[in-house]
């Protein structure tokens, strides 16, 4: 059973209490923070001011965070979104003690507000419901967002199947577009995972008076375990996007090359038509061949003709068409 309540247009509270156990667990979530929210939550609770203003700053913070502190801890993670098409980072501010978790977002996390709606609606079918801990309502947060990572790993792996695609079909121009849209987004999930694995073997050393320590070594060795697959997969993706890009660059050369090839033959076969033309276009009264011979003209062309073609011949000789 939870108990649900809008605070303020930007704070929603949920109060998980199973009535099979003494304890109960307050979940806030708070989407763009100002300074109400900020007001409200140094009111009620005796946070840090510094953490405060950390969640009430517009701009992201550039790294991930965790701090121990007396009565609380204090994180901040960043998950990757789409927006635009495009892969960003969004940031996630977790305050942390005994019976309360507080999230505050820019409300731009579908994966955690759907995991909020389902504590909110279905809260029995989680496993915080059973323990009515601060520690396993984080860790389930937390694999709800690691999972929906995999999914933007399946778009990038049906992105890199389109590519090869392209490529193949020696649709060159296009393919560099794809592959540099590839690059960006892997280099942005790369940023954005990279600091997780060590932020969640801090997380293992949490205590809790509800759930014991094994337990929530178990259970956060499994993100350890989804952070190393998603980095593997990462490595995988760049790994596969620059053979793609070796390859394209490869067709491309050759694409060039065969048009400076032909552009080459062209250039050398008009040289010495364009030289034989200038000789005959000479204004000599006398002495120059097939000047007034009938016909002279059409004797003219026909030698340059066979002077073409026996340029030809002697390039395909050479096997350089």
């Amino acid at each position: 059973m939870s108990l649900f309540k809008q605070i303020s247009k930007n704070i929603q509270q949920i109060i998980i209490n199973n009535p099979k156990t003494k304890n109960k667990l307050i979940w806030l979530n708070i989407c763009d923070a100002g300074k109400e929210e900020v007001k409200y939550l140094r009111k009620k609770y005796d946070f840090k001011l510094v953490h405060l203003q950390a969640s009430l700053a517009k701009t992201i913070a550039q790294r991930a965070a965790v701090e121990q502190c007396d009565d609380y801890l204090f994180i901040i993670l960043h998950f990757p979104i789409f927006n635009n098409n495009n892969i960003v980072s969004a940031e996630i501010e977790f305050f942390i003690s005994h019976e309360l978790l507080i999230t505050i977002h820019n409300n731009n996390i579908p994966a955690l507000n759907d995991f909020f709606n389902t504590c909110k609606k279905e809260s029995d079918t989680t496993l915080v419901y059973k323990h009515e801990s601060s520690v396993v309502l984080l860790y389930e947060i937390l694999e709800k967002l690691l999972l929906n990572c995999y999914h933007l790993l399946d778009e990038n792996s049906i992105a890199i199947n389109k590519s090869e695609e392209t490529i193949f079909t020696r649709e060159q121009k296009k393919a560099v577009s794809q592959i540099l849209s590839l690059r960006h987004s892997i280099i942005n999930l790369r940023k954005i995972i990279q600091n997780h694995k060590s932020i969640i073997e801090k997380l293992i050393q949490m205590k809790s008076s509800i759930v014991p320590a094994k337990q929530i070594k178990e259970y956060y060795n499994k993100l350890v375990d989804h952070t190393k697959n998603i980095w593997e997969i990462l490595e995988n993706q760049k790994e596969t996007v620059e053979a793609l890009n070796n390859t394209n660059e490869s067709l491309l050369n050759d694409k060039i090359s065969n048009i400076m090839k032909t552009l080459t033959i062209f250039s050398v076969i008009m040289f010495p038509l364009t030289f034989f033309a200038g000789l005959f276009g000479m204004n000599v009264a006398s002495g120059m061949p097939f000047v007034n011979t009938v016909n002279g003209f059409w004797l003219i062309v026909s030698i340059m003709t066979v002077g073409a073609l026996l340029m030809l011949l002697f390039f395909e000789k050479k096997k350089w068409l």
